[in-house]
């Protein structure tokens, strides 16, 4: 049977309409169908979760970790692996049908929370529960913007799960606001509010992610890291999760494999508790989008711990490992979940095989600029602001990606004004953070918070400015957003920036393809939502002698 598709949650999705044959990512219609349905009945588990908490009913930690779990196997470039997929879709169905047996008899339940059929009629029920089951515009674009802001939510909410951090009030929210998207009573008012709680929900989870990793590894700090290698053999780290490589590091100590991470996991440098191993080499290529070229490079194994993952060639797939969300048909994968140790012998003894692996470029980039440790230099940064040595720091956060369009951010970069400092995270930095953009009075000129959840540095490096300066309104601030976006990931970032009443945010390279002509109107009335224009016009719109600048604000 042919399968139809349609999908429009990542940036890249064709022709900023939507994907209908195959995946831009690489996944085929039958796949893209299976994850419809993932989340589908997702949302019935979701539902039944919510209705045994409203009847004062315990759920279980092993129930919020297969919610949030589903969510991050069908975010963009995670997981491209049907029997993967159809083996989840299962085991939600019968978790789903356990917990309903828990619920009173005369509970009222949604069709998804309801249905249960078999392996045999998976792709019939996903091609009729998919994005345009829907049929208002409007109203399925708040349901998708909603879904796709818990999807990023889900995935920082299982990082912090992996080091021990839970949160009963934010899986209770993720369970219940995921099953509202059901709810046909809900009209577009009421979804907006929705979608600005979800971000108000991402701001706490984030938080939770960073206390998880600075508990457990320390605050970040000023680190130089090495785009070199050494002439040994290696394993190649991608992705975001930090536990996962923290296993690798201690089971390759002293094992003669050295470690490299590549475009996410470049922030892993900046933690205090991985600086300890001397078999931590440095970071490796650049943005996930290169993988292909840089991993057929790198001549050792690779392990793919979150997405993005481009679906690998033939020559260097039997040197791909995937682990936790992660899955490709004819990749190896290392079981494990969450609070479980993972074996990676495997990949260690593939490792000691493979010659080391080739250079791609040497010397140092920094980073290291979380709010810790850019709020130690407050003084210094604040005084920089009044005496006009910064005029506005830059926020360009967000993803990177393989659109040319995308170019528009390194020429941005440069153009900037040089009285400007960037303030990023995520990998949108690869667009710039290799350029000799100089510093201001010791202060680099690109500041790395790390990884895209450590979007919440900036928020709360913008935040605690806001009170140094003494100023009512964060917009009155000296900062501009010029924000990339890719995946689901960036649209919780979206969501909490938002929450946090930022306005001006300018986004690109393109606008989602899933917001309406009527919810984008909305955004651009309540938060002067924009998308970029050329370099030229972006720089007089934030810089222009006609703007206010914010810096005369607070001086």
């Amino acid at each position: 049977m042919e399968q139809n598709m349609f999908c429009f949650q990542c940036q890249e999705t064709a022709g900023c309409r939507g994907c209908t044959r195959v995946g831009v990512c690489g996944k085929s219609a039958k796949t893209a169908g299976l994850q419809d349905l993932l989340v589908y009945v997702t949302k019935g588990l979701a539902e039944v979760a919510t209705k045994l908490r409203q009847a004062e009913k315990e759920v279980s930690a092993e129930v919020n970790h297969m919610v949030s779990e589903n969510l991050f196997v069908t975010i963009t470039n995670a997981n491209f692996d049907d029997e993967k997929i159809t083996r989840r879709i299962v085991e939600t169905l019968a978790c789903k049908e356990e917990l309903r047996q828990q619920l009173p008899a005369q509970t009222v339940l949604s069709e998804a929370a309801q249905w249960n059929g078999d392996t045999s009629v998976f792709l019939q029920k996903a091609a009729q529960v998919g994005v345009l089951a829907t049929e208002d515009e409007d109203i399925r674009s708040l349901r998708e913007l909603i879904v796709y802001g818990l999807k990023g939510m889900a995935a920082y909410n299982k990082h912090a799960n992996a080091l021990g951090k839970e949160s009963a009030r934010i899986d209770a929210f993720l369970q219940e606001t995921l099953a509202k998207t059901l709810d046909p009573d809900l009209d577009a008012a009421a979804l907006t509010a929705l979608a600005l709680e979800t971000g108000a929900y991402g701001v706490e989870t984030m938080a939770m992610l960073d206390e998880a990793n600075t508990s457990a590894y320390g605050n970040p700090c000023i680190t130089k890291v090495n785009i070199g290698v050494r002439n040994r053999p290696g394993i190649l780290v991608s992705g975001h999760d930090l536990r996962d490589l923290e296993m690798l590091l201690e089971q390759t100590k002293d094992s003669g494999v050295d470690i490299y991470t590549h475009s996410e996991m470049l922030p892993a440098h900046y933690y205090p508790a991985f600086q300890k191993y001397t078999h931590f080499v440095g970071n490796y290529g650049n943005a996930w989008w290169k993988q292909k070229e840089e991993f057929a490079a790198f001549h050792g194994p690779i392990l793919l711990t979150t997405n993005c993952l481009v679906p690998p060639d033939a020559s260097y797939r039997d040197r791909v490992y995937t682990t936790g969300a992660v899955g490709f048909p004819g990749c190896h994968h290392i079981p494990g979940g969450i609070g479980e140790k993972k074996d990676f012998s495997a990949i260690i003894a593939h490792a000691k095989k493979c010659p080391p692996p080739k250079e791609l470029e040497t010397g140092e980039i920094i980073g290291g600029f979380a709010h810790h440790q850019v709020l130690a230099l407050a003084d210094q940064v604040v005084e920089a602001v009044k005496s006009g040595a910064i005029r506005k720091f830059v926020v360009m956060a967000g993803c990177d990606g393989r659109s040319p369009k995308r170019d528009y951010y390194t020429e941005f970069a440069k153009a900037l004004p040089k009285d400007t400092v960037i303030l990023t995270a995520g990998c949108a930095k690869y667009k710039y953070n290799k350029l000799n953009l100089g510093d201001i009075q010791g202060i680099p000129r690109v500041l790395d918070a790390g990884q895209c959840n450590d979007s919440y540095s900036l928020a709360l490096i913008a935040l605690k400015l806001k009170e140094a300066f003494g100023l009512e309104d964060i917009n009155d601030l000296p900062i501009v957003y010029n924000i990339a976006w890719y995946e689901q990931k960036a649209v919780i970032v979206l969501l909490a920036l938002l929450s946090l009443g930022v306005k001006r945010i300018h986004l690109g390279p393109t606008l989602p393809a899933f917001l309406s002509p009527n919810v984008v109107k909305v955004l651009v009335e309540q938060f002067q939502i924009a998308g970029i224009g050329t370099v030229e016009e972006d720089l007089a719109a934030f810089f222009g002698e006609d703007e206010k600048e914010s810096s005369a604000t607070v001086s």
